[in-house]
């Protein structure tokens, strides 16, 4: 299904893309195969560091594709593939089908840089929601949708949103499905950073990141996952949990050598 995202791997980045371009990347059967089929390849290739996820084209992802939208109109469900054909058993772990192409980003154990351009609509947006990072233009547009064909948001986004902007903007977004910019969406909470050439800037940051410890960096993506509903007491405790496993291992002592010569880290991946 390389029609419908593409992977490049190079020193540790992957570059990942959506590329349907001529239908904005909108998310049909194939396309929600795919993310999960890459995010579970990618998660199995331990050369991975990180990860750049972007659309070709025009855009990110216009959203659901709107053959969809005919099957719901005939009572059947916004993922026909999920098990039963309904949404509440869980297919994937703890999520759905639909969920799992974007909680499987969420949850991929090294970081998801998005870069965000031309529109990012109901599922689009949902997509971008999955990485740890979100770079976007200010011109993009941007919506949680769903309200618009009578649905809630979903694709897990629910689980995530609410822990990256207000209840109550997320709550008046939700119930009107507008349009906002990518400029609101840093005002709101959802965009890391805004930039005129956000792929760019995606690859310069993955880059850099793909320098450190691999084993520190996956450490700390694993750690802020676990602990975000967990109390101050549970919070400190995995925290030293984490730190303790990190100490004195061979990429720990490797970072502070490189560190104290000044040059760059010769790492290995675990």
């Amino acid at each position: 299904m390389t029609d419908r995202i593409n992977i490049f791997i190079d020193n540790g980045v992957a570059d990942v893309r959506l590329v349907r371009e001529d239908k904005m990347n909108a998310l049909d059967d194939a396309m929600f195969a795919r993310l999960i089929s890459a995010a579970e390849e990618i998660n199995a290739d331990k050369s991975v560091r990180v990860v750049v996820l972007s659309g070709q084209g025009r855009a990110f992802c216009a959203g659901l594709d709107m053959g969809n939208f005919g099957k719901m109109a005939e009572g059947g469900p916004k993922d026909d593939s999920a098990a039963g054909g309904r949404l509440t058993p869980r297919t994937h772990g703890i999520a759905n089908r639909a969920q799992q192409a974007v909680w499987g980003w969420h949850s991929l154990r090294v970081p998801v840089i998005a870069a965000v351009h031309g529109v990012a609509l109901g599922g689009g947006f949902q997509v971008a929601l999955g990485a740890d990072i979100r770079i976007v233009h200010p011109e993009t547009k941007l919506s949680i949708l769903e309200v618009k064909w009578g649905l809630v948001p979903d694709m897990s986004s629910t689980a995530i949103m609410r822990r990256l902007a207000r209840e109550d903007i997320i709550r008046e977004l939700t119930y009107t499905g507008r349009i906002f910019s990518g400029t609101q969406a840093l005002e709101y909470g959802f965009a890391t950073k805004l930039s005129e050439t956000p792929y760019e800037d995606a690859m310069n940051l993955a880059r850099l990141i793909a320098e450190k410890s691999p084993s520190a960096v996956q450490a700390a993506k694993k750690l802020y996952n676990e602990i975000g509903d967990k109390s101050d007491a549970e919070a400190l405790q995995a925290e030293s949990v984490v730190q303790d496993k990190l100490m004195g291992s061979k990429n720990q002592i490797e970072a502070v050598m490189a560190g104290l010569q000044k040059r760059a880290g010769k790492f290995v991946d675990e």
